[in-house]
């Protein structure tokens, strides 16, 4: 169950899933801290989930700085109370060939999406550990899993998160500590990040079909800072893609470089405008959404049945029961 009484921090807390995700944890009335780079952004995103009900704090913070990022969790302690849940959701990248992304490119992609998800994680561990409680949610994807051409930043930004995560939940668990880390794997999403990352392509970037609502992507985060569960996955999209990875990859291999080229890229010539926030913040509130409302599905089936496996379990166990009641019956 949701407990009002949680202070939440968000990195990239200002828009796409993590502008959707505060919304969802400003409906429980939870105090929430805003991790972004941009003032104006952060001070839109106050105002709105203020009238949701929740206290926030908002902090300007470039999350690939770890003293900033340590400063802001101290400011947040001392202005909301302890953390109780750790979301790390902010992200920068490039589109792109990767012989035609510069080496400070691929660093700075590197140092917001993966090394800030380090030092959020260090910053919260370091004060729910002596407490030994509180969630850390780390906001992954299906290409942790499975990489894709043109997003080699990203890519490996998130196999790099996976990968450290894996290591510190062994490491509580050597422990024996109640803090909890979780992951949760996501699909495409329609945000802003497509109207915003870095490109060298020359058409408008989109992200792979199916594409899900951040809103989707918000209730699985949501419902994992509540629930012991390791991994989440959002998507039968993202289910198949980490199988396909696990039992065929050459066929994978082959299959995206027929197709991810073109299924990340729409018709429509690139609007260069203010379409680049990998060292500066782009101006304006953009929100949760990116242009693809028409092609965003709203709910994903594989999610609600992750939250409700164990009743699913139990109906299909049930079911099985009784038909085989019903043939040895008849036999």
């Amino acid at each position: 169950m949701a407990d009002p009484d949680t202070t939440v921090v968000i990195t990239g807390g200002t828009a796409g899933i993590g502008r959707a995700t505060a919304r969802r944890f400003a409906q429980d009335g939870a105090r929430i801290a805003l991790l972004a780079r941009d003032s104006d952004r952060l001070e839109a995103a106050r105002k709105e989930l203020e009238q949701l009900g929740a206290t926030v704090l908002c902090l300007p913070t470039d999350v690939a700085d770890p003293n900033r990022v340590e400063a802001a969790a101290s400011a947040v302690e001392e202005g909301l109370g302890e953390i109780d849940v750790w979301i790390n959701d902010a992200m920068v990248t490039i589109y792109a060939e990767f012989l035609d992304i510069e080496p400070d490119e691929f660093r700075r992609a590197t140092e917001v999406t993966y090394l800030g998800t380090v030092y959020g994680t260090r910053a919260a561990l370091q004060r729910m550990l002596p407490r030994d409680r509180g969630t850390i949610v780390q906001v992954g994807s299906a290409m942790a899993y499975r990489s894709i051409p043109l997003q080699s930043p990203y890519c490996g930004a998130k196999h790099a998160i996976k990968g450290v995560t894996e290591s510190i939940m062994t490491e509580l668990r050597h422990r024996g500590s109640n803090v909890h880390l979780a992951m949760v794997q996501l699909p495409g999403l329609n945000t802003p990040q497509f109207t915003w990352g870095r490109t060298k392509l020359d058409k408008q970037t989109m992200p792979v079909p199916p594409i899900f609502q951040p809103e989707v992507a918000a209730d699985a985060i949501h419902w994992a800072a509540h629930h012991r569960r390791r991994e989440v996955y959002v998507g039968t999209s993202t289910v198949y893609t980490i199988l396909g990875e696990k039992f065929a990859p050459w066929l994978a291999d082959r299959y995206l470089a027929r197709t991810a080229y073109s299924g990340q890229q729409t018709d429509q010539p690139l609007d260069p405008t203010d379409h680049d926030n990998l060292y500066e913040p782009a101006s304006g509130d953009r929100g949760a959404h990116g242009p693809f409302d028409d092609q965003a599905h709203d709910v994903s089936p594989q999610l609600w049945l992750t939250k409700h496996r164990g009743p699913v379990a139990l109906g299909v166990a049930a079911l099985s029961a009784a038909a085989a009641a019903a043939v040895a019956r008849r036999a």
